[in-house]
């Protein structure tokens, strides 16, 4: 049986994934990287009558969280990346011309920690690089499937498609960010879909396997 929902919408200039996750049971939702708002996101959210509980920010670039403060939900993010939200030189707002200030998080998030709520629950795996409080959510769902079958995992700016995330950015490191590609997200099974913070998604097996930055380094 299907309990979680995972509907994906594309959101501000930079063509961010922001994910809408939720229980179509309990009504229970979170809100993944909600990088602009989009009014499209808040129908989805009252006419499922859903009870967002968080949003839960990747990594705390503007592309990702500039949305955070008019969707008003209370903020999750690593924390190593808490001081991104109301710094725009950290948070790259600086170099757009719009300055963008975020809300304080209402839990600073760490490497192992579990958000749960009702039957929806991800892991938290940091997998710095990115910045160095990026992290990425592995997701499941107590009694049922995420979205059809199979374990997914939420990458953020770590790993695309065919692609890594840029480190040529301030706090950025090459070395760090394929640590954690290699080390923490290729142990996951060939199965694995992963949703990233841009582009289509994917899954491990293909990664491993036609990713160009990860050719000859597995």
């Amino acid at each position: 049986m299907k309990i979680a929902e995972i509907k994906t919408f594309v959101v501000g200039p930079l063509e961010t994934n922001c994910y809408l996750v939720y229980d179509k049971n309990s009504k229970i939702a979170f809100l993944i990287d909600p990088g602009a708002f989009d009014k499209r996101i808040r129908e989805q959210i009252e006419e499922n009558k859903l009870s967002v509980k968080n949003i839960i920010n990747t990594h705390g670039h503007i592309d990702h969280v500039a949305g955070d403060r008019k969707f008003g939900y209370p903020v999750l993010i690593h924390e190593k990346d808490k001081s991104f939200l109301k710094n725009p030189a950290k948070n790259l707002s600086l170099f757009t011309g719009i300055i963008s200030l975020g809300p304080s998080p209402e839990r600073l998030l760490k490497d192992g920690d579990i958000i749960k709520e009702g039957d929806l629950e991800f892991e938290v795996i940091h997998t710095p690089g990115h910045t160095p409080g990026s992290v990425s959510l592995k997701m499941s769902s107590a009694g049922g499937s995420a979205s059809g079958g199979g374990d997914v995992i939420f990458t953020g700016d770590t790993l695309f498609r065919e692609g890594v995330g840029r480190t040529d950015i301030p706090y950025g490191n090459e070395e760090d960010l394929m640590r954690s590609v290699k080390n923490r997200l290729m142990k996951f099974p060939d199965e694995t879909k992963i949703l990233p913070g841009h582009g289509p998604t994917s899954t491990i097996g293909y990664e491993r396997i036609n990713n160009p930055f990860l050719q000859g380094e597995l």
